[in-house]
Formats: structure tokens, C-alpha cells, sequence
């Protein structure tokens, strides 16, 4: 299982199916829009793929903070439903707690749809804990 870094409106495409399997409200013109934008703000996407599209992906960045110094928080964690149950989704999260342990961080946050049980059971199992509410205010 090959894990590769998005780089190119190429790799923002061949990631679009799995990233809209989690944010439905996507398009491909929107993705190629934000994604640009997002990585000036440290955001960083990793995918795995198989016959040239990716199954599921990973998008996460560096943030500092004052209750937590500086950490990884990872904004997006899919896997296209038919490839589900196979360790894709674990493999990338262990890839981005191992970059962050290398790296000398000492944690990596996430925020996850309370209707998302399947996911909260791997980060559960990953060793992660619910310590926070996330509120929005939507405008």
C-alpha cells in the first residue's frame, strides 16, 4: 500500500470521488479552486490509489495553538465505500501520527460528523479520545 502526496490538478483529480464521498457538497471545480488556497495554509493531501484513482485520502495541516502548541490536525479522512474494511483509512491516519511523532509534535487533533460511528470506532481503536465539543456558527 503505496501512500503518495497530492501535488498536481492531476492528483487533486484522481482524488475528487473519494473526497466527495465524505464532503457531498463537492465539485470538481470547487476542488480545484480551494485545494490551491488550502495549501498556502499548510494543508496537505496523501492518498492511496489503485488503477490510477484514489481509494481514500487524507488531508491534514500544521496548526499552533496556545492550549496545545503546535499539533497536525487532519481536516479530511475517506475511503470510497467500496474499499472500506481494508486498512486504507488506518494505514493513512499511522502516516500522519508517524510524521507528527518525527517531527517532535505532541499530538494530532480532528474533528468527525457525530453520525460517523464506523469512523469514530477506528479513531478510537487508533488510541484517540473525545476531549472537545466543536461548535459553528454558520452565516
Amino acid at each position: 500500500m503505496q501512500i503518495k502526496t497530492a501535488q498536481t490538478k492531476e492528483d487533486f483529480l484522481k482524488c475528487f470521488d473519494v473526497m466527495q464521498a465524505l464532503r457531498p457538497h463537492l465539485t470538481p471545480e470547487l476542488l480545484l479552486e480551494l485545494l490551491p488556497k488550502m495549501q498556502t495554509e499548510n494543508y496537505s493531501l496523501i492518498f492511496i490509489e489503485e488503477n490510477g484513482k484514489a481509494i481514500s485520502a487524507c488531508g491534514f495541516r500544521y496548526l499552533t495553538t496556545l492550549f496545545d502548541g503546535r499539533y497536525i490536525y487532519i481536516d479530511d479522512l475517506s475511503t470510497l465505500p467500496e474499499a472500506r474494511g481494508k486498512g486504507h483509512a488506518g494505514a493513512l491516519f499511522d502516516y500522519v501520527v508517524e510524521k507528527s511523532k518525527a517531527e517532535g509534535l505532541k499530538a494530532v487533533h480532528l474533528d468527525s460528523g457525530h453520525q460517523r460511528y464506523d469512523a469514530h470506532r477506528l479513531y478510537l481503536n487508533k488510541g484517540m479520545k473525545i476531549v472537545y465539543h466543536h461548535f459553528r456558527l454558520e452565516l
